[in-house]
């Protein structure tokens, strides 16, 4: 399945799968919005797959944003295959239980 981003009431929702093949497409979009905006929530709830190559795009995107001291959540607990990535790589706290 394609990657797709949708605004959902402000919070950007990822449907599909977040692979190397698309994590470039993400990084770009997402780096704009930081740019732009204060505030940002994404949530994983919808991925399908999420490989390490997407994983590391997310977290380089949470780190980017707070060095631009913005606010940036990720919403994900619904989704046993991403809590089970953050868990397993230690980074469990950075996923919020519901949206800010």
């Amino acid at each position: 399945m394609a990657l797709l981003i949708t605004n959902n009431a402000g919070i950007f929702e990822i449907n599909g799968s977040l692979n190397s093949q698309n994590a470039t497409s993400l990084k770009n979009y997402f780096e704009a919005l930081i740019n732009e905006s204060s505030f940002i929530v994404i949530s994983l709830h919808h991925i399908i797959d999420l490989d390490k190559t997407g994983f590391q795009v997310i977290i380089a995107l949470y780190k980017k944003a707070l060095s631009k001291n913005k606010a940036f959540y990720i919403v994900g607990y619904q989704n046993q295959k991403v809590v089970e990535l953050f868990k397993n790589e230690k980074l469990r706290f950075l996923l919020n239980n519901n949206a800010a």
